[in-house]
C-alpha cells in the first residue's frame, strides 16, 4: 500500500508540473552524467552542467526535481532560466537524480532527516565534494534551488549541511522535517495537507535536530507558493517562513512588503534588499505549478548567483522588442550622452562589455565609459547615460536570467521609453515588468 500511495503521489505531483516542464525547446542542456562521485546509498544519478566560459571561481547550484522528474526534464523545462544564467554568470550546476519509483526525494525518513544518514541528502552531499574536488568552487557560494519534493529537499539540505550551502530558494516546499515518517513510507498525507502547524521554536528545533550540536548560523532562504496550492497546500508556506526566520533569530514581522508583480506579495525578513535573510512570495491564484516565468530571474539574484563571475567579452546588448541595439549617438564619449537604441552595425559605441564589478562599459583605454543612471537617481524615467567610470552604485547592473538589466541601486530595469522600438528611441530606466521592452540578448 506505501508503494502505491508513493507512485500516486508521484504521478499527481508530475501531472500538475507537466504543463510547465513542455514550455522549452527540445534540445538538450549539455549536462554531463558523472559516475563513481562518492557515496551514493539511494543510487542517485548525478548530473553537471559547466558553461562554456565558467568564472575563475564558480558559484555552485545544486538543482533538484520534482517528483516524476529527471535531470534532463528540470534542465530543459522549469529550470532552464538556472543553466541560462549559468552561461552569463559562469556558475556551475550539479543536478541529482531520483531512481527510485515515483521519482521523489527522501525527505521523510530518519536517514533522510539527519545529517550524513545515508539517505538521498547523503548523495547529494557526495555530489557536491565532488565538484568541489574537480573545480575551483567559491565555498562561500554553494546554494540550493528545487521545485516540489526539490523544494522539500532544498529545506532538508539547507538544514542538515548548513555550513556548506550560504542560500536556498524553495519552490512550493514544506517546513524541513514536516514530511516525516516512522513507517518508511515517503509520503506524509498531513503535512501535505497543511496540516502540520507548530510554533516558530519548534520548526527551528526541528531543524536544529538534523544537526546535533551544529552552533552556527544557517542559509538565507527564499521560499515560493501558490496561494491555490492543493498539492502541498499553501499553509506549508507560513510554517517555512516561521521555521526560518526563527532559525535566524527574526520574528515574524515583515522589514519590507512589495508586489513585485500584480499577483505577488514579497515579504522580506532580517533586510530591505535583493538578498535578505528571509524573503518569502506568494503567488495569488496559482497552484502547484511554481516556477512560472520569471521567477528564476529574482532567485538567481537572491542566491547571490549573478555576481563574481569574469568580464565578459566586449558585444552588442540587442533589444528583444526591437531588434536594435543600445547605442551611444554619434560614438559620442563625453559625460552625459545619453544612450539609445539604434540599428545594429558592430560598431565601437554598440559595443558592451559586462565587468566582474557589475558594470557596463563601452569603449576602452581613456575614453572607456560605463553606462550609468543619470544624476545617481532611482526613479522611473531616469536616462542611462555614459559617464567615466567610478565604481558608483548608480554604474553597477545585473543582467537577469531573462535579459533584464536591471540597476542594482534603483531596482529599475533598462527600458525603450514609451515602449517605442524606432531607431532612436530614448533607453532609460522603467519599473521592472520583464515585458520584451525590457529584454536584452547579447548578440
Amino acid at each position: 500500500m506505501n508503494r502505491l500511495i508513493r507512485v500516486l503521489f508521484a504521478l499527481a505531483l508530475l501531472a500538475v508540473t507537466a504543463q510547465i516542464v513542455t514550455a522549452r525547446p527540445a534540445e538538450a542542456a549539455a549536462l554531463t552524467r558523472i559516475d563513481g562521485f562518492g557515496s551514493n546509498p539511494t543510487n542517485l544519478g548525478m548530473y553537471l552542467y559547466v558553461p562554456d566560459r565558467p568564472a575563475p571561481k564558480p558559484a555552485l547550484l545544486v538543482l533538484v526535481h520534482y517528483c516524476g522528474g529527471s535531470a534532463s526534464a528540470i534542465a530543459n523545462g522549469n529550470g532552464h532560466d538556472y543553466l541560462t544564467a549559468a552561461d552569463r554568470y559562469g556558475y556551475l550546476v550539479v543536478v541529482p537524480e531520483a531512481t527510485r519509483d515515483g521519482h521523489c526525494f527522501d525527505v521523510s525518513t530518519k536517514a533522510g532527516l539527519t545529517r550524513n544518514g545515508g539517505s538521498d541528502s547523503t548523495g547529494i552531499m557526495a555530489m557536491v565534494a565532488w565538484t568541489r574536488q574537480h573545480y575551483d568552487v567559491d565555498p562561500a557560494r554553494i546554494v540550493v534551488s528545487g521545485f516540489s519534493s526539490g523544494a522539500m529537499m532544498t529545506n532538508v539540505l539547507a538544514a542538515e549541511y548548513p555550513d556548506v550551502f550560504s542560500a536556498g530558494a524553495a519552490f512550493s516546499g514544506v517546513p524541513a522535517g514536516c514530511f516525516a515518517t516512522t513507517d518508511g513510507s515517503l509520503w506524509n498525507s498531513q503535512c501535505a495537507g497543511g496540516n502540520v502547524i507548530k510554533s516558530a521554536q519548534q520548526w527551528a528545533d526541528q531543524a536544529h535536530a538534523m544537526y546535533p550540536g551544529y552552533t552556527g548560523g544557517y542559509p538565507r532562504m527564499q521560499l515560493w507558493h501558490g496561494n491555490q496550492d492543493t498539492t502541498l497546500a499553501y499553509p506549508n508556506y507560513g510554517e517555512e517562513i516561521k521555521q526560518w526566520t526563527a532559525l535566524h533569530g527574526l520574528g515574524q514581522t515583515p522589514s519590507f512588503t512589495d508586489h513585485p508583480q500584480q499577483s505577488w506579495t514579497r515579504n522580506r525578513y532580517g533586510g530591505t534588499g535583493t538578498r535578505a535573510t528571509v524573503e518569502g512570495i506568494t503567488v495569488a491564484g496559482a497552484g502547484h505549478t511554481l516556477p512560472q516565468a520569471g521567477m528564476l530571474a529574482y532567485a538567481v539574484s537572491f542566491l547571490g548567483l549573478d555576481t563574481g563571475g569574469a568580464a565578459t567579452t566586449g558585444a552588442p546588448l540587442r533589444s528583444v522588442a526591437a531588434g536594435r541595439c543600445l547605442d551611444v549617438p554619434g560614438v559620442s564619449a563625453t559625460a552625459g550622452t545619453r544612450t539609445q537604441i539604434w540599428d545594429c552595425h558592430g560598431g565601437t559605441n554598440q559595443t558592451w562589455t559586462t565587468t566582474a564589478a557589475g558594470e557596463l562599459t563601452v569603449y576602452s583605454g581613456d575614453t572607456l565609459r560605463c553606462l550609468d543612471a543619470e544624476g545617481g537617481a532611482t526613479t522611473p524615467g531616469t536616462a542611462a547615460i555614459i559617464w567615466p567610470c567610478h565604481g558608483g552604485a548608480n554604474q553597477k547592473w545585473r543582467i537577469d536570467a531573462d535579459g533584464t538589466v536591471t540597476g542594482t541601486q534603483s531596482g529599475l530595469c533598462l527600458d525603450l521609453a514609451g515602449g517605442a522600438t524606432a531607431n532612436g528611441t530614448a533607453v532609460r530606466l522603467g519599473t521592472c515588468t520583464h515585458a520584451t521592452t525590457q529584454q536584452w540578448t547579447r548578440n
